[in-house]
């Protein structure tokens, strides 16, 4: 396992294992330039890292969304190329946003093979709590818009309470924000027609949801900078 501050240790296996990809899918989009070329290792074995990863669900994304190869293109070719992995996973949030509710029936196979990763009956009672999936005549329905997410906290280490007392916080306050939000731009746009407000309701949907996400981040940030300057014991005197 990898984080952002480590080196890049994954080979192209692993790569596309944790992507729920094949191996020849990688290689496709490297040499189409969606991919940054590998870290040279060792006998010559190239290793991949977490920008990578959130490269390659991004453009998952961007399929899902109905977008072209070329279209992928274009849209990557437009992103600063020294983008983070948590960077590309905000872009990958903000483009999720444009989709509507869906909700997927899978087979256990196809399931792992989205998670990137063979699922124990545990993980799947964590995601399950989590209302990621949920057993449905023999397959599961999952929220696609959520499996990588779930997938990602079942390696987090904390509790599930706390996981799931988490995810009420960010639904209780998001729900606040949208509701405040919606009456603010239901009062700027009173006075126009019907095509009027679903114009400008398309047009800001998914610039909203990226400046939540910018402005949450960056709040988070400082609140983890306060809690670890708190948290460093006293100088000795």
């Amino acid at each position: 396992m990898t984080t952002e501050t480590e080196e890049p240790t994954l080979t192209v296996d692993e790569l596309a294992a944790r992507a729920g990809v094949t191996v020849r899918t990688v290689r496709f989009y490297s040499s189409r330039g969606l991919l940054p070329p590998p870290v040279i290792g060792p006998r010559r074995v190239g290793h991949y890292g977490p920008e990578h990863l959130a490269r390659l669900a991004l453009i998952e994304e961007l399929q899902h969304q109905g977008m072209t190869l070329a279209a992928i293109e274009r849209y990557l070719q437009q992103l600063p190329a020294d983008l983070s992995a948590r960077d590309l996973a905000l872009h990958r949030a903000v483009v999720a946003s444009w989709a509507p509710d869906a909700v997927e029936t899978m087979t256990r196979e196809e399931l792992e093979r989205r998670a990137g990763r063979p699922l124990r009956e545990e993980d799947l009672e964590r995601l399950g709590a989590m209302d990621v999936v949920a057993p449905h005549e023999g397959a599961f329905r999952v929220d696609p818009g959520l499996l990588r997410l779930g997938v990602q906290l079942l390696d987090v280490p904390l509790a599930l309470e706390s996981i799931l007392a988490a995810r009420r916080v960010l639904i209780e306050h998001s729900r606040a924000a949208a509701r405040e939000l919606s009456q603010l731009f239901r009062d700027a746009v009173a006075e126009r027609d019907a095509t009027a407000v679903k114009s400008l309701s398309a047009h800001m949907h998914p610039l909203v949801v990226q400046a939540l996400l910018t402005a949450f981040q960056r709040s988070l940030k400082q609140e983890l900078r306060e809690w670890l300057t708190d948290a460093r014991p006293a100088p000795e005197s």
